[in-house]
């Protein structure tokens, strides 16, 4: 999944390189950007002279000022991760105030393939499930509770309702009402004392040779309910055309999953009709693809 344009190694500036080569112990002789991801700060697979390798992270306020503020999030709650999830260790974080980097454990794995493989999706929902177990209760400190992460997005039918755009889908505007009361109402589900990654998706995990399972990108984690993960990685699954129906995971209530997805579909239909950010060109076609699934769902599981 593309969303953004991403920064190269020798983009960022050089008191940048030369504090994260100083905590790496070496120069750096190569950088792989990785693919996939919402962002358009560095995401790199870094090798320095000596054989260390290291994943590294970085962006500017200067720059983008959300993704700083997703990867400080990110730093405090990788930090207190407690040792046995399948999160790559992280070493190191420099913060000049502009620039944030983050250098991890590098896991040597890659990404599922997409369109998902049936074998590969049902091995990453048992680990994510298992991930969740041991996530629960929550081990970090002050993540916010996620209905109130989300609130705002499970309220935008809501705001849709109010002054509904012309290019609405039909089905959507002839029940744009019953959509912002069924997406309010998971906000009152959305309780529970699980560490949420809530941003599960293929280009956030990682498949070893021998099948074992690194989720990265912890940017937008909070409390919640267990099965919340899950949910987003099935409806991943279902947007690149995977028959879901075949595989086992962890499913909520019926309705709380699908009023959830109904909350999801307001806030893509929302987010999609944006302008696209210079450095994210192609953010807004996901986004209406993520939509149209989601929606799609909704239709399916309510009869309406």
């Amino acid at each position: 999944m593309r969303g953004a344009v991403r920064i190269r190694w020798q983009d960022l500036p050089d008191a940048v390189r030369a504090a994260i080569e100083a905590h790496l112990g070496a120069p750096v002789i190569l950088a792989v950007n990785q693919p996939g991801g919402m962002s358009s700060g560095l995401a790199a697979r870094v090798r320095c002279e000596g054989g260390r390798r290291a994943f590294v992270k970085a962006a500017a306020v200067s720059v983008n000022a959300g993704t700083v503020r997703l990867h400080r999030h990110e730093a405090r709650t990788a930090a207190a991760l407690p040792d046995g999830v399948p999160v790559p260790r992280l070493r190191h974080v420099y913060d000049d105030g502009d620039w944030v980097a983050l250098i991890f454990d590098e896991f040597d794995g890659a990404m599922p393939e997409v369109p998902w493989r049936p074998d590969q999706l049902q091995t990453v929902l048992a680990a994510v499930a298992d991930m969740s177990a041991r996530l629960t209760p929550c081990p970090v400190p002050d993540v916010p509770e996620l209905a109130d992460h989300i609130r705002a997005d499970m309220l935008a039918y809501s705001r849709l309702a109010a002054d509904p755009p012309e290019d609405l889908d039909d089905w959507e505007r002839r029940h744009l009402d019953r959509l912002a009361e069924h997406a309010a109402s998971a906000l009152g589900q959305l309780v529970g004392d699980t560490l949420v990654h809530l941003d599960i998706r293929s280009d956030n995990i990682l498949i070893a040779a021998d099948g074992s399972v690194a989720v990265v990108d912890w940017a937008w984690a909070s409390r919640g309910p267990r099965w919340v993960d899950c949910a987003m990685l099935v409806l991943e699954a279902q947007w690149a055309g995977v028959d879901v129906g075949t595989v086992h995971w962890p499913e909520p209530d019926p309705d709380v999953l699908t009023a959830f997805v109904a909350g999801l579909a307001g806030m893509w239909a929302t987010s999609m009709r944006r302008r696209a950010p210079a450095d994210m060109p192609t953010i807004r076609a996901v986004q209406r693809a993520q939509h149209d699934v989601a929606l799609s769902w909704v239709h399916e599981h309510t009869g309406w």
